[in-house]
């Protein structure tokens, strides 16, 4: 059989991990790219510095970081201890905090492009329409920067589904805990297990590929923004 058990597990935890870091990070990356598309406040360059951080540095330094951050002897570990909720690291719950930090800017600079692309004029309008600023963000806001948020679901999904660095520097190798896809395939080749390393490296590509498809057959339309 080309792909085990094991390998099925993975596959399942990676989807589960890829689909609620996309749904947090397009709840908390919207407010943080709707700042800093509309702010001329002196933070906006740092602030932005920071979210394209994952963009530059190696994953494992991120990881690392991470990882000591949310030890047993880290601030965020002693908050989480003090909280009852034990500390993070090696488990799935770490693994989100890990993938929402390190895929932001593949969400936040695509939802930024497109609310400032969408300019002025929408929001005078609706101003004068009386809209107060919640309608005119969910009525006008939204449904025009549409493109962007689809960009920005599709580079996000796929972005933590090829996470390697800072899954493994942070959930370790744990069989249906924190091993996802990429590290199944590296356990593989360690082992020599070639022919399942093509089985799921190979579905890997493909996955790619379509990601890539839908994403440039998004950008062709006349109506994108991003």
């Amino acid at each position: 059989m080309p792909l085990n058990r094991a390998d099925f597990e993975a596959i399942w935890l990676t989807i589960q991990l890829a689909s609620l870091t996309t749904l947090l990070l397009l709840v908390v990356g919207t407010p943080i790219a709707w700042w800093l598309a509309r702010s001329r406040s002196r933070l906006k360059g740092p602030v932005g510095a920071i979210i394209a951080l994952p963009l530059v540095l190696p994953p494992t330094v991120i990881g690392f970081y991470l990882l000591v951050a949310m030890g047993p002897n880290g601030y965020v570990g002693h908050a989480t201890q003090a909280l009852g909720w034990g500390v993070l690291p090696f488990t799935f719950a770490g693994l989100v905090v890990g993938s929402v930090l390190y895929s932001m800017p593949f969400v936040v600079q695509p939802l930024q492009n497109a609310f400032e692309a969408i300019g002025d004029r929408p929001l005078e309008a609706a101003a004068t329409l009386r809209a107060s600023p919640w309608d005119c963000f969910f009525s006008v806001v939204l449904p025009l920067a549409r493109p962007g948020i689809i960009t920005a679901t599709i580079l996000g999904f796929a972005h933590t589904v090829g996470e390697f660095g800072v899954v493994l520097m942070i959930g370790g190798n744990i069989p249906n805990r924190t091993r996802v896809v990429s590290v199944q395939i590296f356990d593989h080749v360690e082992a020599l297990e070639y022919p399942q390393a093509h089985w799921l490296a190979g579905g890997m590509v493909v996955f790619s590929f379509l990601v890539l498809l839908a994403l440039y057959s998004s950008r062709r339309r006349p109506s994108a923004y991003v």
